[in-house]
C-alpha cells in the first residue's frame, strides 16, 4: 500500500473477483497472492526451461522413465509426471486449484482426451492432491466439450481453454463444465489485425465477448465458472471486474499491485439478469454452424490449438535430450 494506506488495484480486484495467477513461475505466484493458478504448455515449457526448474525435470524423469517402454511413450509419461510436480508444487503455494493441460493433439479425440485426464488425475491422487484442486484444461472444440461433460460425471472437474466464442460457451454450460476461459486479449489481436484499429478497454471485442457470456450465464442461471484469460493489458482487466474469475500474468499482476487508483465493479448478476436475452439451442450442427460462421473464433482456436502442440513438441524434444 502508499504511504495514506491506498489498497492497490491488485487488492481492490481480489474484493471483487477472483483472481488467478497465470504462469508456471513459483516466485511469481508466491509474490502475488492469487486464490488459484493455470498453467498451459507454453507456460510449462518457458518455465522448465530455466535452470531454477532443472531438479524438478530430473525428478520428473527419474519417477517415470521406463526403459522398457518404447521412447514416445516413455516421454509422453515423463511429461505427464513433470506437468503434475509442477502442479503439485504450486498447489504448496495456492489455496485453491490449479489447472493442469492435455495435449492439445487430442484436441478431437474425445475418448483420447478422457484417458489423459484420468492419467493426470491418478498422478495427482498418487501425490496425495485431491481432485477437488484440480482442473483439467481441455481446448473448447466439440469433441473437448463432450469429452469434459463425461470427466464431470466422474468428479474429474475441467477448464475449457482457447474459447472465443458463444458457441463454445454455451455448449460448456450445457455439458456442466466447471470453469471456461474465454481468452481477451487473443480476440482484440484479431479484430486489430482485421481493422487496424485501436481499441480503448470499453470497447474492446474480447471484453464484449466475455461480457455477453457472463450476462448469459448469469441470465439463465448456468453453475459454470466465467474466468477471464489471455490480456494484453489492465484496462481490459479492469473492464472485466466482478467476473467470476480472472487469470493474470505476472507483468500484469506487477502493474495492478502498484496501481491505486479506485476501481469500479464492471459485471454482477443481478444486473446480468435483468438483461433480455434469449436461449440458445444447442446441438452439434448449430455449434458447428456458429462456429463456422465466426472467422476471428474459427481461426483462434485452430491457432491455439496448432501453438499448444508445437510447445508440447518442443518439450518432448526437451525430455529426449536429457534421456
Amino acid at each position: 500500500m502508499t504511504a495514506d494506506a491506498s489498497p492497490s488495484q491488485l487488492d481492490q480486484l481480489k474484493a471483487l473477483t477472483t483472481v488467478v495467477a497465470d504462469t508456471g513461475d513459483f516466485q511469481s505466484i508466491v509474490e502475488y497472492a492469487p486464490r488459484d493458478a493455470t498453467t498451459n504448455p507454453t507456460l510449462i515449457l518457458k518455465a522448465a526451461s530455466k535452470e531454477d526448474y532443472a531438479g524438478l525435470v530430473d525428478d520428473a524423469i527419474k519417477e517415470a522413465d521406463d526403459s522398457s517402454l518404447p521412447e514416445t511413450k516413455r516421454v509422453e509419461a515423463i511429461i505427464d509426471a513433470l506437468l503434475v510436480r509442477f502442479g503439485t508444487k504450486i498447489l504448496e503455494i495456492v489455496p485453491g486449484r490449479v489447472s493442469t493441460e492435455v495435449d492439445a493433439r487430442l484436441s478431437f479425440d474425445t475418448e483420447g482426451t478422457m484417458r489423459k485426464a484420468r492419467d493426470i488425475i491418478a498422478l495427482y491422487e498418487r501425490n496425495g492432491i485431491s481432485r477437488d484442486r484440480i482442473l483439467i484444461k481441455i481446448a473448447s472444440t466439440w469433441e473437448g466439450i463432450n469429452a469434459a461433460a463425461e470427466l464431470e460425471k466422474e468428479g474429474i472437474h475441467c477448464n475449457l481453454t482457447l474459447l472465443f466464442s458463444m458457441a463454445q460457451a454455451v455448449h460448456c454450460a450445457e455439458a456442466g463444465v466447471t470453469l471456461i476461459s474465454p481468452f481477451v486479449g487473443r480476440i482484440m489481436d484479431w479484430y486489430k489485425a482485421e481493422t487496424g484499429k485501436t481499441y480503448e478497454p470499453a470497447e474492446d471485442p474480447g471484453v464484449l465477448s466475455v461480457r455477453s457470456i457472463y450476462d448469459y450465464y448469469k441470465k439463465f442461471g448456468y453453475k459454470t465458472e466465467v474466468m477471464g484469460a489471455s490480456f494484453r493489458n489492465i484496462g481490459e482487466i479492469l473492464e472485466l471486474a466482478g467476473c467470476d474469475l480472472l487469470t493474470i500474468s505476472p507483468n500484469l499482476l506487477e502493474e495492478l499491485q502498484n496501481a491505486y487508483e479506485p476501481i469500479e465493479q464492471r459485471l454482477s448478476a443481478a444486473a446480468s439478469q435483468a438483461k433480455d436475452l434469449d436461449k440458445i439451442a444447442m446441438d452439434e450442427s448449430t455449434f458447428r454452424w456458429m462456429l463456422n460462421e465466426d472467422a476471428m473464433a474459427t481461426e483462434k482456436t485452430a491457432e491455439g490449438i496448432r501453438n499448444f502442440a508445437k510447445d508440447i513438441v518442443k518439450l518432448e524434444t526437451m525430455i529426449q535430450a536429457r534421456l
